[in-house]
């Protein structure tokens, strides 16, 4: 997509592309974001009079409730429209929907979709900013910046860390916006699974590695950056089972002090215990998982409020 579409400040649609100039600011202001939340005073007037509209066509309590919280502390009027009781569900069309929404008048509008590419084409035909919260398998840029705020507060930097993305990449939007980022900024990116998640195909993103190896893969990284079996994006017969794939992919404590020492563990949720991660690692001491969800609010405060003050008025 052209620049002008993507990075003017209108549109939040996807990192691929993305300079580290152009990444940096978002997660300069979210850092702000965050000491602000931490001392409960955050700035309410920064969206005041402005109508923020959390378009979920698919289920993600943790995201929408996220951008929820983001948009009521920046002072938004903030609407929550489901799409399993709207008329979507009774035929209406995208770019009916896309009409209706124009007419309602709103200024922020984050699109979560099934289908990679609804974003981009609501983004086209509405008025409002459009952010994009997960479309299909593309991307999912918020949680890509949350992620890499994350690993900067613990480890000073993102350039020159090695970053190892374990478990269903394949079918991951998330992977695909942390490699666009991650490499932007300058770290090494490791994808790490079975052939049927990870195909050597997946090297072509960009400057990343495919490992098929788990051990291989981890073996002296900075960060590890577990992922959830997507079954209801799978086809039949990628992974035997649940108890095989931990065998040989999930991250344990066996496989954790392969890692360098002060390795980060992350995950963006939800968790599957004794899937692709166990349990004592998810809740020991190199675990930042609950720290990307505080700074989840945080990043998505910061794009609202850049989009909204970089929004030409139509």
């Amino acid at each position: 997509m052209a620049d002008s579409q993507l990075y003017s400040g209108r549109h939040l649609l996807g990192l691929e592309g993305m300079t580290a100039a152009q990444i940096e600011p978002f997660l300069d202001l979210a850092a702000s974001y965050a000491l602000l939340s931490r001392s409960r005073t955050p700035p309410r007037d920064a969206l005041r009079g402005r109508t923020l509209i959390n378009l979920f066509f698919e289920d993600s309590t943790r995201t929408r409730t996220s951008f929820e919280l983001a948009g009521k502390r920046l002072g938004a009027d903030v609407i929550n429209m489901t799409v399993a009781t709207s008329s979507v569900n009774k035929g209406e069309t995208l770019l009916d929907t896309a009409a209706t929404l124009n007419a309602m008048r709103c200024d922020l509008l984050v699109v979560r979709h099934a289908q990679s590419g609804a974003p981009a084409l609501l983004s086209r035909k509405v008025e409002a900013s459009v952010v994009n919260a997960g479309d299909g398998m593309h991307e999912h840029p918020t949680q890509a910046l949350l992620d890499a705020m994350t690993i900067r507060r613990h480890l000073g930097t993102l350039r020159g860390l090695t970053v190892a993305i374990c478990g269903d990449v394949g079918h991951s939007r998330v992977a695909r916006s942390n490699i666009h980022l991650l490499t932007a900024m300058g770290s090494k990116v490791r994808l790490v699974g079975p052939p049927t998640l990870v195909p050597a195909a997946m090297a072509s993103l960009g400057n990343v590695e495919v490992f098929h190896d788990m051990e291989a893969g981890l073996r002296d990284v900075d960060v590890i950056m577990t992922l959830r079996l997507q079954r209801e994006r799978m086809g039949a017969g990628l992974v035997p089972s649940a108890r095989e794939f931990f065998r040989f992919y999930g991250v344990d404590r066996r496989r954790l002090v392969l890692a360098k020492p002060n390795a980060l563990v992350m995950h963006p949720g939800p968790m599957n215990r004794g899937v692709e991660i166990a349990s004592d690692v998810a809740d020991s001491t190199q675990s930042v998982i609950q720290e990307q969800v505080e700074m989840g609010v945080a990043v998505r405060m910061a794009v609202l409020d850049r989009l909204s003050r970089m929004r030409v008025p139509a």
